[in-house]
């Protein structure tokens, strides 16, 4: 789901078939939420990470009112935490089913024992302080060149890499660093070779 966030809602009804997908399709470090019993716990036992039991996902023969709100306030305070990690969610099938009433309105149950949720949200954010860095030290690599058609190759070529890695949905957030780093390394070439003088005709 490229532009979402990956939300799988497990059942503890969920078998051996259905838990093998779910391992083989979980992306590195996945967040799992997991209701305080035996059944959930055997259902996590397949996954390999280590999940963390919350109360609001054991079963209750009584739900309040309240009770599909807080589910989802549970599950999206924990996906906003990092919006590029998957977020499982075991538990029963009834509160399941109350967790993708709220969280998921609009889309329609399937009535499997696991249901994947998008949740939208933005490009992986910029790193500037990593592109900065990379910047001033390419600038600073392009200077040593003897010729200025070589001085600014180099942050010509990683401009036109960030404008490829544009094109690449999961990678658009390193053609945004390139970019800027190649703009933030013209300025540093320019001053350095200025403060040089290694081409005092050519300017």
């Amino acid at each position: 789901m490229p532009g979402h966030q990956r939300i799988f809602v497990v059942t503890t009804a969920a078998g051996e078939a259905h838990l093998t997908r779910l391992r083989d399709d979980l992306g590195r470090d996945p967040v799992v939420l997991t209701a305080p019993t035996a059944e959930a716990a055997a259902v996590v036992r397949v996954l390999p990470v280590s999940p963390q039991a919350e109360v609001l996902l054991a079963p209750v023969r009584f739900p309040p009112a309240d009770r599909g709100h807080r589910l989802d306030e549970l599950v999206r305070r924990h996906a906003l935490r990092d919006r590029f990690r998957d977020v499982v969610v075991v538990t029963d099938p009834a509160t399941s089913t109350l967790l993708l009433r709220v969280l998921a309105p609009d889309q329609l149950p399937t009535g499997g024992a696991v249901t994947l949720v998008g949740l939208a949200r933005g490009d992986r954010p910029v790193v500037v302080r990593r592109a900065v860095v990379a910047g001033i030290v390419l600038g600073v690599l392009a200077s040593v060149a003897e010729s200025l058609t070589l001085v600014l190759a180099l942050p010509g070529a990683v401009a036109l890499a960030g404008l490829v890695l544009l094109l690449v949905p999961s990678w658009r957030h390193l053609g945004r660093e390139a970019l800027l780093a190649a703009a933030i390394a013209v300025p540093v070439v320019l001053a350095v070779v200025a403060g040089s003088a290694r081409f005092p005709a050519g300017w």
